[in-house]
């Protein structure tokens, strides 16, 4: 199998998704850089032709349930903009997590002084109800394995509350 697990063979089909930050970093622990996904999150949606049906933001990755014309573009295009917000507001503020975020920066990556994300983000294509609904039940309950809330519905980064029939701080499809 190797590989191929990881690769998008139905960018239409939804798809589950990790964007994990360099070294673990908690870089969404400041809620501006958390706001920095949900925008490029709603611009895709609005824009790009992103559907998403799931999510959750915690304070060092985040998991979608999305899916696009282009899925494999659409999430470069997603890590790759917010990666430029959170440095240019790192520098901004002359944060000393700059430092880390070059320290940790591929041999490879030659063409930038920090790296923000992990490559990849393990696809992984839902395979029909049952698998949308473990993947939904995994995010939505991350927060609370990780014992930051009691209840999905209380943190504020997650798709749990949309549906719930709750306003939450994205659209998402929860017909699908």
């Amino acid at each position: 199998m190797g590989r191929d697990r990881y690769r998008i063979h139905e960018p239409t089909a939804p798809h589950f998704l990790t964007c994990t930050v360099i070294a673990w970093l908690p870089l969404f622990a400041q809620p501006a850089n958390a706001e920095i996904l949900l925008d490029a999150l709603r611009f895709l949606q609005r824009e790009g032709g992103l559907r998403l049906q799931g999510y959750v933001i915690l304070e060092n990755h985040c998991h979608l349930l999305a899916a696009s014309p282009n899925l494999g573009k659409t999430v470069a295009s997603f890590k790759s903009f917010t990666a430029g917000q959170i440095v240019k507001r790192l520098i901004e503020r002359r944060s000393p997590v700059l430092e880390l975020l070059a320290w940790h920066k591929a041999r490879h990556k030659v063409d930038r002084e920090h790296q923000v994300w992990q490559e990849g983000s393990h696809p992984e294509q839902i395979q029909g109800e049952a698998m949308m609904l473990q993947k939904l039940e995994y995010i939505h309950n991350n927060p609370v394995a990780r014992g930051y809330v009691d209840d999905p519905l209380h943190w504020r980064y997650s798709s749990a509350r949309n549906y719930a029939g709750m306003e939450g701080l994205l659209g998402i499809e929860t017909q699908w």
